[in-house]
């Protein structure tokens, strides 16, 4: 029997980590009274929003194992994918395992979001060569690679590496695209996705500060920034936290998803996948969830008619991240342009769910349908933790494999298809 006991290190690390820090107490106004007692600092942003009947509520997010786990100690086994397909272990020992982008020449990069750094795989044609590139980053959570660039977005500024496949052990200085992202040190939805836009620019999220809140203009939004200017705009605000968008391979809409807000049950709202075909398309948060459950605060004396509804509710708390088209010859031909969309599963629910990748198609008429693709990570949906791996992100390969990457252990996995 495995052994999930939290480790010395993902203790520590889930402490520093801000989302999931605890209150503390604060040192006592030099202006207050003789004998006053210091006011204790607000609770931390995942606990924000609870009802009085939450309040001793056990549910908690879960800390990733920050240095990993080798794969032969997990039940690599219990993963299921469709008929003809097939899942494998690509590469182990990259903590912390986030987001993907493919080089031109092959090379895979991976982010992370609690830890500082930026890896690099190369293929070797049956052994991987992992490279740490870039260190002492800030939550270097999103990247995307175009035209031999790669852009990372950490939470207060994008950063571009001209060049990068070529200099791998010495990239250099990047230059910035754009800072002051984070003028406030944001607590809650800090970390940022990246995806470069058929327009050329790069679209990324800054997510809402809070569970629930009123954000700022450019909180709980999707902004866009012309990565040789550097001028930013808003294209699409009531958006919580999105941490996976992909543009569609032929129409170039913009497809992500979004998580609900938490507290408010096992089952309501739902998580939400989007389609933003224009910019200044307003989604819904703070005041309306799902299309059409309207917030018990902000909600009031508002109606979900005046937002743009989801496509498809993915279930609750189930926590979308990472959304790719599959455009590649590989797959059976079903397949083509579908989404394949990573759900790193839920915590602020009993019993929990998700932690798989699922398929979502589109028919003529709009109408969106998902389906199992990678299954078996959840172990016990009554468990604490109820799961042995969480996936992150997608990425196609050019062979029309496709990669998931699972930060909980560290773990890229490959899914491929052939013909038995």
């Amino acid at each position: 029997m495995m052994n999930y006991k939290m480790t010395a290190l993902t203790a520590a690390c889930m402490f520093a980590f801000s989302g999931f820090a605890f209150a503390q107490q604060a040192a006592p106004s030099p202006l207050a009274p003789p004998g006053a007692q210091p006011a204790p600092t607000p609770a931390p942003a995942w606990q924000q929003g609870r009802s009085e009947e939450h309040v001793k509520s056990t549910l908690h997010p879960f800390a990733p194992h920050m240095a990993g786990r080798p794969a032969k100690e997990l039940p690599i086994d219990k993963l299921k994918v469709p008929a003809g397909f097939k899942v494998e272990v690509w590469v182990d020992g990259l903590p912390e395992a986030r987001s993907l982008a493919l080089g031109d020449k092959g090379t895979v990069f991976v982010s992370n979001r609690n830890l500082t750094n930026v890896y690099a795989v190369i293929d070797k044609g049956g052994s991987r060569e992992i490279k740490t590139i870039l260190k002492g980053m800030k939550s270097p959570n999103g990247i995307v690679f175009d035209k031999g660039t790669l852009y990372v977005a950490e939470r207060h500024r994008i950063t571009a590496y001209a060049g990068i496949e070529d200099k791998l052990d010495n990239p250099g200085e990047g230059r910035v695209v754009i800072d002051t992202l984070d003028p406030t040190n944001q607590p809650g939805h800090f970390w940022k996705f990246l995806a470069m836009g058929p327009d050329g620019k790069l679209y990324f999220n800054i997510g809402s500060p809070q569970n629930i809140t009123m954000p700022t203009y450019n909180e709980a939004s999707i902004l866009r920034v012309d990565p040789k200017s550097g001028a930013m705009e808003n294209y699409a605000q009531g958006v919580r936290n999105t941490v996976g968008m992909a543009f569609h391979p032929t129409t170039k809409a913009l497809w992500f998803t979004d998580h609900a807000r938490d507290w408010l049950g096992n089952d309501l709202p739902h998580d939400e996948l989007n389609v933003a075909v224009k910019k200044g398309e307003h989604f819904g948060f703070p005041y309306c969830h799902q299309g059409d459950f309207l917030d018990p605060v902000y909600g009031k004396n508002r109606t979900c008619a005046e937002f743009k509804p989801p496509v498809l509710k993915l279930g609750a708390h189930i926590a979308p991240l990472g959304l790719r088209f599959y455009t590649g010859s590989m797959f059976p031909a079903s397949y083509k342009n579908s989404m394949l969309i990573a759900q790193h599963g839920s915590w602020n629910r009993d019993p929990k769910q998700g932690y798989n990748v699922v398929r979502v198609s589109v028919d003529a008429k709009g109408v969106a349908k998902s389906e199992p693709f990678l299954e078996g990570f959840l172990q016990d949906e009554k468990g604490d933790p109820p799961m042995w791996g969480r996936p992150v992100d997608v990425l196609q390969l050019k062979d029309g494999s496709v990669l998931v990457s699972d930060d909980y252990n560290g773990i890229i996995y490959r899914v491929s298809y052939g013909k038995k």
